[in-house]
């Protein structure tokens, strides 16, 4: 995933212009934000499914995992048709040009018509996760990027009789692979027997929206206090937008390495809790986060000597890789936290304790606006990225303490 986005970015950014590369990186905190509703039904399955396999009822996992496909994509189905009446609003909200907005709409709203798709693909990688499978989403997620790093390229340059679509082509490359994974994992799910059918349970949808709502509105809070943020830097120009989207990509890379180890180490929290072995859950969540901190390290090291080589990759344009390479330079640091606030915040959603996790993130991570605002007047651009790479660290502290505390080994589902 994390190859697909960076390969995404590099044609966005090397072919299509510095417009085109703000366009499609500011639209992904919208993307975020609602990336982070569909968590809503991944945490929750992930939760629910796993503590039913630690107690031996896979019968009931499997109507639980059926149960959050339909949730997923009703979800899905609600935001593609919102997105027509939405789309507008929500580049007025970020405060882009005129250019910028133009093209963001085309990739965006392309984007968010998917989600059916990506939802119930969520739904599904979370039904494995939870059984304790995690090669098989890996092996499905493979094939389906290998297809999307084909399809990027044809279709956004175009090439023979596949005309080119810029950065509509982009979201497609993104949303096709990710529509046969769902269709695929269904396939695969059924065949195992690890998901079920049926009518809706009320109490269990409650339930799967009961323990995702806290985490999803993490994401949610963070996406939208980042378009916020995106008006606070649009006064610096293009460059420092297009900087702004480059640094979150590039922040990605330890992002969903430490989003795979939280989805391996939630389910074997709720695994363990299920089957009663507590300290097993609370070694998993120790050991996931020191695996995804090694990655920290390496990437902090790199963004430190090399930011501007780094950026060179995503842009020709030398004032986007001058401002890039100042953004990475100063969040160089935070990426060491990086691991402990999401492997630990997804472990704890392993256990269905996950209200003080987002209270304490969303607290940290709303202080982004005043202070981006009042740093940014002082310092320029400076003062916006520190503000950035402090909270970031910020909220990797938080989750340490509260993992530590150990309040989440009593959470009943």
């Amino acid at each position: 995933m994390t190859m697909f986005h960076t390969v995404d970015t590099f044609w966005i950014g090397r072919y299509l212009g510095a417009e085109a590369l703000a366009a499609a990186t500011s639209s992904i905190f919208w993307i975020w934000l609602v990336i982070s509703i569909g968590e809503l039904v991944s945490i929750g399955v992930d939760a629910i499914a796993a503590r039913r396999h630690g107690e031996r009822r896979p019968t009931e996992a499997a109507r639980t995992v059926g149960e959050g496909v339909f949730f997923g994509v009703t979800l899905g189905v609600i935001i593609a048709l919102l997105t027509p009446v939405l789309l507008s609003t929500l580049f007025v909200l970020l405060g882009t040009s005129n250019a910028v907005t133009a093209i963001g709409k085309q990739y965006l709203g392309t984007y968010l018509l998917g989600m059916p798709l990506i939802f119930g693909f969520f739904a599904v990688d979370a039904a494995f996760r939870a059984s304790g499978d995690t090669r098989t989403p890996l092996y499905v997620l493979a094939m389906t990027t290998v297809l999307g790093l084909v399809l990027d390229p044809l279709l956004i340059l175009g090439i023979g009789p596949i005309r080119a679509m810029g950065v509509t082509g982009a979201a497609l490359a993104t949303l096709v692979p990710r529509g046969l994974g769902f269709v695929l994992g269904i396939v695969l799910l059924a065949r195992r027997k690890m998901i079920v059918f049926a009518w809706p349970r009320l109490q269990v949808l409650g339930a799967i929206a009961r323990i995702g709502a806290p985490a999803a509105a993490t994401g949610v809070a963070f996406s939208a206090i980042y378009v916020v943020l995106t008006r606070t830097t649009t006064q610096f120009g293009t460059p420092a937008l297009a900087a702004l989207g480059l640094g979150f990509r590039v922040e990605s890379i330890v992002y969903v390495v430490a989003v795979g180890f939280g989805a391996a180490v939630a389910a074997i929290v709720g695994q363990s809790i299920g089957a009663g072995d507590i300290d097993r859950a609370r070694r998993a969540g120790w050991s996931a986060m020191a695996l995804v901190s090694i990655l920290g390290v390496a990437m902090a090291t790199i963004t430190t000597l090399a930011p501007a080589w780094f950026a060179g990759i995503f842009s020709t344009d030398p004032t986007v890789v001058a401002e890039t390479a100042h953004y990475l330079r100063i969040a160089a640091f935070s990426q060491l936290f990086l691991g402990a606030e999401v492997v630990l915040e997804s472990a704890m959603g392993g256990a269905g304790w996950t209200m003080p996790p987002m209270l304490a993130s969303t607290a940290i991570t709303a202080l982004r606006i005043p202070l981006a605002a009042w740093s940014a007047a002082q310092w320029g651009t400076s003062g916006l990225w520190w503000t950035l790479a402090l909270t970031a660290a910020a909220r990797g502290v938080a989750m340490l303490l509260l993992w530590a505390s150990g309040r989440w080994k009593k959470t009943a589902i």
